[in-house]
């Protein structure tokens, strides 16, 4: 439900700002695809209990956060193209300037066997680096720590084409935004995703709800045609020990 803070937003207040930014650079996204024999609530639990936080070994990773698409947020989406459609969970990694991403695959390849049960079904992952962030005066929290903020969800939008999304920090129910561009991978493995944009909206009220106030807007900016969307979906941020609350 709606709600109220008062006070002055963060990112007018020169002290706060003077405290410190965020030193995130970069993201690490994998998007996957519904578990093939309906034990998506198993691999979210092995996933969070083990998987997870042991990524917190790595130099330089700052956070990390876990969505999940269900029946009602797909039906919520404003654009899935064909490639991105089967999209049912996003996983997705802060890193910091300098973070090593040779330890981060070396721990990937460290963690499989008996401790890896199964993987869901892959549909693409990259690295991204950070464009740009704002934060809605409502929230208070500034746009550097929106991230790490409470969120029920994020509207994730997989464009081609670079633009800003900050317009939409005026619908409400969004918190804050984080967007990320392609370009040549930091690791080897992954192609370059130059001109690929993707953009979190930090969500404080119910995802599905958000995405309905979202679909004018979004139809808007891809009126001209410069900015091409290929996913435009609400998810739920999964909920710790609550492992079967979403799912696809």
């Amino acid at each position: 439900m709606p709600y109220e803070l008062s006070g002055t937003a963060s990112d007018d207040l020169p002290q706060v700002l003077a405290a410190g930014s965020t030193d995130v650079e970069m993201i690490f996204t994998s998007l996957s695809a519904r578990e093939q024999k309906g034990r998506d609530a198993d691999y979210l639990q092995w996933h969070s209990l083990d998987h997870r936080p042991e990524q917190y070994r790595i130099s330089g990773l700052r956070h990390s956060m876990r969505l999940v698409s269900t029946p009602a947020c797909r039906a919520a989406r404003a654009f899935s193209d064909a490639r991105y459609s089967p999209v049912d969970h996003v996983m997705t990694y802060f890193f910091a300037a300098g973070a090593s991403f040779g330890q981060f695959r070396a721990l990937s390849d460290a963690l499989v066997g008996e401790r890896r049960p199964f993987r869901l079904p892959s549909v693409d992952s990259n690295y991204f680096s950070l464009a740009g962030k704002v934060a809605a005066r409502r929230a208070l929290t500034g746009a550097d720590v929106i991230p790490w903020r409470p969120a029920r969800g994020v509207y994730l939008l997989i464009e081609q084409g670079l633009a800003s999304p900050a317009s939409l920090i005026e619908m409400s129910g969004v918190a804050g935004i984080w967007w990320h561009q392609g370009g040549k991978s930091p690791a080897p493995g992954f192609s370059d995703a130059g001109g690929t944009q993707l953009s979190y909206c930090y969500l404080d009220e119910d995802p599905v709800e958000v995405a309905e106030r979202l679909r004018a807007p979004l139809a808007e900016r891809w009126k001209s045609g410069a900015i091409v969307p290929l996913l435009a979906a609400p998810f739920y941020t999964l909920v710790p020990f609550e492992w079967t609350r979403y799912l696809p």
